[in-house]
């Protein structure tokens, strides 16, 4: 990946887990669907699921609620008159495991896509590359046992971390999607990492005009997926 994205994601060694806690307290909610990004739409809504499934990247940390890109996502699919339901299940802090541990309630939505965006905070915590190919392995199985379609976003991580551990980082993910078949965004964080004026003060999370950008790439990864009612 080009080096530009580095800087950025150096930052986030040290601001993710100084600013960012491994819950922030206004998303300690035990159910995926805490989080809809259509939040007046009444729950007979049966339009199928989007799972926006992941961590502060997706929750939208910093920012209002209609501002992160599950929501921004939605208010898109709404324009283009793609007829889904896109529910926020982001949680800031959750590395892979913590991401395992709340599959289940996340399968509760019955989701018919899950964009799975997890592993930033394995990497920034030096955690076995093994160790989180395990947990997004497990996950992209329960998914789509499920029945619902995959999009796995991948991550990189500072160079100070050294060579060959970012190079097994980055490799987990291009192994996940070709073993499981799943459509793969290489950088979820393509066209914003580095670009300060995309992204919050402390330098590592989207802004709103950010986000705009990830929902623009994000779609040519999901449009093949989506289905016109």
């Amino acid at each position: 990946m080009p080096k530009v994205y580095y800087v950025l994601l150096l930052l986030l060694v040290t601001g993710c887990t100084a600013v960012e806690p491994e819950i922030a307290p206004q998303q300690a909610l035990p159910a995926a669907s805490a989080n809809v990004a259509d939040r007046g739409t009444p729950q007979t809504d049966n339009r199928p699921v989007i799972l926006a499934f992941g961590d502060s990247l997706t929750a939208g940390y910093g920012l209002s609620r209609e501002q992160g890109y599950p929501e921004q996502l939605q208010q898109t699919l709404d324009e283009m008159g793609y007829k889904y339901r896109v529910v926020n299940a982001g949680i800031s802090g959750d590395t892979s495991s913590n991401g395992r541990a709340r599959m289940q309630i996340a399968l509760r939505d019955k989701p018919e896509i899950v964009i799975l965006e997890l592993g930033a905070n394995d990497g920034l915590r030096g955690l076995p590359t093994n160790q989180m190919q395990g947990n997004l392995a497990e996950m992209i199985v329960g998914f789509k046992k499920s029945g619902a379609k995959v999009v796995l976003a991948g991550m990189t991580l500072p160079l100070n971390y050294g060579i060959d551990y970012v190079r097994s980082f980055e490799k987990v993910f291009v192994d996940l999607a070709d073993e499981h078949d799943t459509t793969f965004i290489p950088f979820f964080l393509e066209g914003v990492a580095a670009d300060f004026t995309l992204n919050l003060g402390d330098g590592m999370h989207p802004n709103e005009k950010g986000y705009r950008v990830v929902v623009q790439n994000l779609l040519k990864y999901l449009q093949p997926l989506l289905q016109r009612s």
